[in-house]
């Protein structure tokens, strides 16, 4: 029985130490996968916001991570500034499964996870719990302001503290142009995961002087990530039921059977 990937080969966008479970899924429905990242997670402007949101730990009710980069980055801050945040008691809100695989990881217990994958439903779960709270979300430096705003206005004393910035890789503009000039190694299907991924293969497409062509599966992992892609002129070709890897993985192989 034929694999229901068998054959396609798919562009892998996710930053480099971040792809290998996509990698190894897609691989496993029989594609031939194409890494060539669009993100680079590099260390924010600054490190003061996060530093002092570790040094008052104690006063915040409830802790929120939108990513599990944020949850990395914010457990080696408190290593390094001796904290140990799961004796402090906060609540621990997250976005989505991997997030929250990340945050049990460390050691620390998850007190919220959406049913949908996305700030909108995060903040519908919360939104009648912070008033007059103090609460420290953990994010990238820059991201939408759906949760910080919505916090807000739902009475929260909001900190937000930058963890990590999304950047250009180097080098993956050429590789993008070298494999979209030959028929033997164009990717027929392009996996976006994030906002942020679909605005980096568009600056490297701008870039390396490419146009897609319009025959390529464009697969994105959720509503958010899809949005962008249309405002970008990406029209998404498949999305993901759940905004996890194993949901696009699963919404391209419906596609092809």
């Amino acid at each position: 029985m034929a694999l229901p990937l068998a054959g396609k080969r798919v562009l892998v966008t996710r930053a480099k130490g971040q792809a290998s479970r996509l990698v190894a899924a897609l691989e496993a429905a029989g594609a031939q996968t194409i890494e060539i990242p669009a993100i680079a997670i590099v260390p924010p402007s600054s490190y003061a916001g996060l530093d002092g949101a570790l040094a008052a730990l104690k006063d915040f009710y409830w802790v929120i991570f939108t990513s599990a980069n944020a949850v990395k980055v914010f457990c080696d801050r408190a290593l390094y500034a001796g904290v140990h945040p799961g004796t402090f008691g906060v609540k621990i809100a997250v976005i989505g499964v991997a997030t929250a695989d990340a945050v049990r990881d460390a050691g620390m217990k998850v007190e919220l996870v959406p049913p949908k994958f996305v700030a909108e439903s995060l903040l519908h779960e919360l939104r009648h719990q912070v008033a007059d709270e103090h609460v420290l979300l953990v994010r990238a430096e820059v991201a939408r302001d759906v949760l910080p705003d919505g916090l807000r206005a739902a009475g929260a004393h909001l900190m937000v503290a930058d963890a990590y910035r999304n950047e250009l890789p180097e080098g993956s503009g050429a590789k993008l142009r070298e494999i979209m000039a030959s028929q033997t190694t164009i990717p027929q299907i392009i996996t976006f995961t994030s906002s942020s991924t679909a605005r980096n293969v568009q600056t490297l497409l701008d870039a390396a002087g490419v146009k897609l062509n319009p025959a390529i599966v464009l697969a994105s992992i959720g509503p958010v990530t899809s949005a962008t892609m249309r405002e970008l002129g990406m029209k998404p070709t498949v999305e993901a039921k759940e905004a996890t890897i194993a949901g696009l993985v699963e919404a391209l192989v419906e596609h092809f059977q």
